[in-house]
């Protein structure tokens, strides 16, 4: 892959540049390197006016057909948006997963009349959409899904529950996977529904983490229902669809993660050097090997990314980024930690009281401590690689 900028791009990155200079004022203008994924010190209505923003400057739909309100970009200028994104310092983006899982897979899977109903109000920030995977009993090993699904004249009737549901609080929409078909195990039997949230049979109870944001919910279904229309791709063939969602999920937008996982690490470089701590020959080597380790993980993306072109539906390759990533960045944020020494232990004020101040490098120590559980554990992740990619026998199941 060619990594020099053409005058084109050049161009594209100099238009993304001077827009966020020109919007990021008033209100958005304290929101400069702040927010973001597990780092809940803003509110949280502000940084969804901070999307639909950015969806009224067209920078939602980036990799989308024209005809649905996208800006059809290349995979190079999407990646030249995310970097540029970052070094700008923009603010820190918190899931988006109408635009970045749910509206790709929609334009893969779906029918014609669904392209045309979902993916518009997603690029122009008007609906809201959330996960509905995970359950008490099927977290990384979705295929236990026990929520149900009951097709009744002309509409799903849907009970069960899921768990760590991100902003489901706040969403319109959830995409779920439900059990359609009585008496079918794992892969099969399941559907891939499109679920309204504001309804009397869906109840949200937000999780309290440990970082005191609640960010992630349980969702109750209570003969909750969705059009029969509301089915992505063949009753019974939801497995194929979540997978494919998933593989979205490790798309072009990893860049951007990637840059901010940049940013935290030269905040942390500035940190080491003005306190003195780098002069740690052990620090500084584990400095070294984060920066060289987070540059492989970049280029291993990219590459990625350049194999599946900026069309269709991801492989299961995706899940080498996932891992990778996951890990890189558990270990960032217990190198934070050694980096601050014995003050990373001490929290704010009212660490004794009902609730505690922590800072930005003890919330992301905390936060990436689930990065190797949610979105498939390290060990899926690498059964996944095993059997799937290089395959190798399947794992024994007890």
């Amino acid at each position: 892959m060619d990594f020099q900028l053409s005058e084109e791009e050049k161009n594209f990155s100099d238009e993304v540049r001077t827009w966020l200079e020109e919007h990021l004022v008033g209100d958005f203008a304290d929101l400069r390197g702040r927010g973001g994924v597990g780092q809940e010190d803003i509110p949280i209505e502000l940084q969804m006016a901070w999307e639909k923003e950015l969806a009224q400057g067209g920078w939602l739909g980036l990799g989308y057909p024209v005809e649905f309100g996208g800006r059809e970009v290349s995979l190079f200028e999407q990646v030249t948006f995310f970097a540029t994104y970052v070094e700008a310092k923009a603010p820190g983006r918190i899931p988006n997963m109408g635009a970045t899982l749910l509206g790709p897979t929609i334009v893969g899977y779906g029918t014609e009349e669904q392209k045309q109903r979902f993916v518009p109000p997603i690029l122009r920030g008007e609906e809201w959409w959330c996960q509905g995977y995970s359950e008490p009993n099927a977290g990384s090993d979705l295929a236990n899904v026990g929520t149900r699904a009951t097709l009744e004249g002309d509409q799903w009737v849907i009970n069960g529950q899921k768990v760590w549901t991100s902003l489901a609080q706040h969403s319109d929409w959830c995409f779920v996977v439900a059990r359609t078909q009585p008496g079918t195990e794992r892969h099969a039997g399941l559907s891939y529904l499109l679920v309204e949230m504001d309804q009397p049979g869906v109840e949200v109870r937000p999780i309290v983490q440990i970082t005191g944001g609640t960010e992630f919910n349980e969702v109750f279904f209570s003969d909750a229902v969705a059009a029969k229309e509301n089915i992505v791709g063949d009753e019974g063939g939801g497995w194929a669809v979540a997978m494919g969602t998933l593989g979205f999920e490790r798309g072009a937008s990893t860049l951007g993660q990637q840059m901010t996982y940049q940013a935290e690490l030269n905040d942390l470089l500035a940190f080491a050097k003005k306190t003195g701590v780098n002069a740690d020959p052990v620090l500084r080597q584990e400095l070294a090997a984060a920066y060289s380790t987070l540059e492989i993980m970049r280029f291993n993306n990219l590459r990625m990314l350049s194999v599946e072109g900026s069309g269709g539906v991801p492989g299961p390759e995706t899940s080498i980024g996932k891992l990778y990533w996951a890990s890189w960045h558990r270990m960032l944020g217990e190198l934070l930690m050694k980096a601050r020494g014995a003050s990373g232990m001490v929290a704010g004020d009212d660490a004794l009281g009902e609730s505690y101040e922590i800072d930005a490098m003890q919330r992301t120590f905390l936060y990436s401590r689930a990065h190797t559980i949610y979105g498939g554990s390290n060990e899926v992740q690498r059964n996944i690689l095993g059997e799937r990619v290089l395959g190798l026998p399947r794992e024994p199941r007890p």
